[in-house]
């Protein structure tokens, strides 16, 4: 679930991003953008050249020099605003997360047990390793994990989600946040952060857009920007003395004027990407925090969009997820009766929607009424990662139920095998795309259950358009490999990674980096942790274990498997952003050039008229045209900075011709109507 956004102008957001523009005119504010800290150096000198002027010592009418100084100041500003625009999206956020930190008591125990005596003390105080008790309708004090009990917690402060959620010691849904309040039962909770490292402080350090660091492509795009700057200032710095030396050869004409030189500084360098940079990398993060995902910081944005190998769990991503048991189908010498009641009594602790349909189809196969019972001394034994199998110990009965080949492990260790039947069964289930799962009791194979899932609707076209992005998608199941080739081939997955443990997804990270690829994943648990360290984005569950957060770059407050294409999505509209505006950046100067230097050299250099093709009035409304276009098309790019280009599933290369053509042609021919548009008003309201 969404957050709901501010409009792009809201009063709520322009009237302070006015403010910070002009606090934001300071030479320390403005050194972190080269680009415009050298518009901001020549607006000073063509303010003090404008002062001279009015003394009458001025090279140019004191008019001119003043409007060229004014409306190089508004380029200063209007960059500010954009940067403050999206800092203040970003803050605006921030303060709604900054709501969720209230002040709240916490029952500090003595022992970590339910009972233990308590001390009621503020929840500021508690520190990593403190063990708290949290009752109904009580605030959770602290980020922490759940080590006693099970309540439903109210999550909608933060995730924005309004169905409670449950909370139990062990498993992968133990992980509780501070500001969330506890609707019904009770939980011990162990404190796992110390003060101001809570989750909400996490959230709203990396929102805060003013505390954004540069990412490497924007720190290489900026080296690009200052190299093109310093081009142009050695360029333009070496007009002047040949100016003066074609006047004292030709004895005619006048030499060109410092306003000139720096009205045409200003519109050769790129001063609307220069403007609009900053706000582009922060917009990117608005928009992520958007789609309720948290990222440690740009870096992981930016990565999200260079990302070229997708490792997507198949259930609840690929899936719907809630596999459903259709069918017993008996071994040679057993009964469906006897498979059925064995699946059963396996499952009767199984929490888990499959674990619950196979206990549901047992009643109907077996025609029972009413709710089971755990027979006496029953020893039930959990699903691991590792032993990819659970069960149940009833006295001399040793019932279990998994993946094929941890269940031919088991019988084999005790001295039985798996049926050739039971092989086949297992393959003709697989290859039908379902789950089996094989039931053994003690050394004897009983048979297998079939677990239906179903691939969600569209889901081949997404991939379809992440292949012609040139990003390769991955399946991660822990079905067989029969099973997963099948879900794989109706999903459209390039490759598929079967009965995966958390080793086999570290190795194939590693692999897939080792051949210089970039990988993101997705993972909620503790068993996650290791390969979200290694991915290049790693996308928690906030439902998650604090070990998966912590190793991850990214949370997703919603908690939903797909998020993740949304994520790279977002990653690759702010890239797709940033070529795009530099790329009409760059563009746009070609007409200002044609501006311009007809203007600043025609004194000098009568033959160079002819390159006045746009038939501007007068050099002076040359020079007003082209200053006043270089400042309003950064407003203009505004809305497009913030919101981004419409995201498009293009490969780099068609990316490129897109952007040449629509991006380039129209920077070229944009400024030319632009100037035009704007020389006609000046000289109709005979300002030139």
């Amino acid at each position: 679930m969404s957050r709901t956004a501010l409009p792009l102008f809201d009063p709520a957001l322009t009237r302070p991003a006015l403010v910070d523009s002009f606090r934001k005119l300071t030479p320390r504010a403005q050194i972190k953008n080269p680009v415009m800290f050298v518009v901001y150096t020549v607006s000073v000198v063509a303010t003090a050249l404008w002062l001279q002027a009015l003394f009458g010592q001025g090279e140019a009418p004191a008019w001119l020099i003043g409007t060229i100084a004014l409306w190089l100041w508004f380029t200063v500003l209007f960059a500010n605003f954009a940067e403050a625009l999206a800092e203040g999206r970003s803050k605006a956020q921030a303060a709604s997360l900054k709501g969720l930190k209230k002040t709240a008591h916490a029952k500090r125990l003595a022992e970590p047990r339910y009972g233990a005596k308590f001390t009621l003390v503020n929840a500021d105080t508690l520190r990593k390793g403190d063990v708290v008790l949290v009752q109904a309708s009580e605030v959770i004090p602290c980020d922490g994990e759940v080590i006693e009990g099970i309540a439903s917690v109210d999550e909608s402060a933060i995730t924005g989600e309004s169905a409670p959620v449950i909370r139990e010691s062990g498993g992968d849904f133990s992980s509780v946040t501070g500001g969330t309040r506890v609707l019904s039962d009770w939980i011990v909770v162990r404190a796992t952060v110390n003060p101001g490292e809570t989750f909400i402080d996490r959230m709203i350090a990396m929102v805060e857009g003013a505390k954004r660091r540069k990412t490497p492509n924007e720190i290489a795009l900026t080296i690009l920007l200052v190299g093109l700057t310093l081009v142009f200032l050695l360029a333009t710095a070496t007009l002047l003395p040949f100016s003066l030396y074609s006047v004292q050869v030709s004895h005619s004409g006048s030499p060109i004027g410092m306003t000139v030189l720096i009205a045409l500084l200003v519109c050769l360098i790129p001063t609307t990407i220069g403007g609009l940079l900053s706000a582009i990398g922060v917009a990117g993060m608005s928009r992520l925090m958007g789609a309720n995902v948290i990222a440690t910081s740009g870096r992981a944005v930016e990565a999200a969009g260079d990302i070229d190998v997708l490792l997507l769990d198949k259930t609840g991503t690929i899936t719907h997820g809630n596999r459903q048991a259709s069918a017993f189908l008996p071994a040679s010498g057993a009964s469906e009766a006897t498979l059925a009641d064995a699946a059963r009594l396996s499952s009767l602790a199984d929490e888990t929607p499959e674990g619950k349909s196979i206990v549901v189809l047992a009643h109907r196969v077996l025609k029972l009424d009413g709710k089971d019972s755990v027979p006496a001394g029953a020893t039930f034994v959990p699903f691991t990662a590792q032993s990819r199998m659970s069960g149940v110990n009833v006295g001399e009965r040793h019932i279990r139920k998994g993946a094929a080949d941890a269940i031919r492990r088991y019988v084999e260790a005790a001295g039985g095998e798996m049926p050739a039947s039971v092989n086949a069964q297992v393959d003709q289930v697989a290859t039908r795309g379902s789950t089996p799962l094989v039931v053994a009791e003690g050394n004897k194979v009983l048979g297998v259950v079939e677990l239906k899932d179903v691939v969600k609707a569209g889901i081949r076209e997404k991939f379809a358009q992440l292949r012609q992005m040139g990003i390769k998608t991955v399946m991660i199941t822990g079905d067989n490999r029969l099973t997963a080739a099948a879900i794989a081939a109706e999903a459209g997955v390039d490759d598929f990674l079967a009965e995966a443990t958390p080793e086999a997804k570290l190795a194939l990270i590693r692999q897939y980096q080792a051949e210089g690829r970039l990988v993101a994943m997705t993972g909620d648990g503790t068993n996650d942790a290791p390969a979200l360290a290694q991915a290049d984005v790693a996308v928690a569950m906030n439902s998650g274990t604090q070990a998966a957060k912590e190793a991850a770059n990214m949370v997703d407050l919603d908690s939903s498997p797909t998020k993740l294409i949304q994520v790279v999505e977002i990653g690759k509209q702010m890239l797709m952003t940033r070529g795009a505006l530099t790329t009409f950046s760059l563009a746009n100067d070609v007409a200002k050039y044609f501006a311009i230097i007809p203007a600043a050299f025609a004194a000098t250099y009568p033959q160079l008229e002819a390159l006045n093709v746009m038939g501007l009035t007068s050099p002076a409304s040359a020079l007003l045209s082209a200053v006043i276009f270089n400042a309003l098309i950064i407003v203009a790019l505004i809305p497009l900075a913030l919101k981004g280009v419409k995201y498009r599933a293009l490969g780099a290369g068609a990316l490129l011709r897109r952007n040449l053509l629509v991006y380039g042609l129209g920077g070229i021919l944009l400024p030319f109507v632009g100037i035009k548009l704007i020389d006609m008003i000046l000289t109709g309201m005979g300002l030139v």
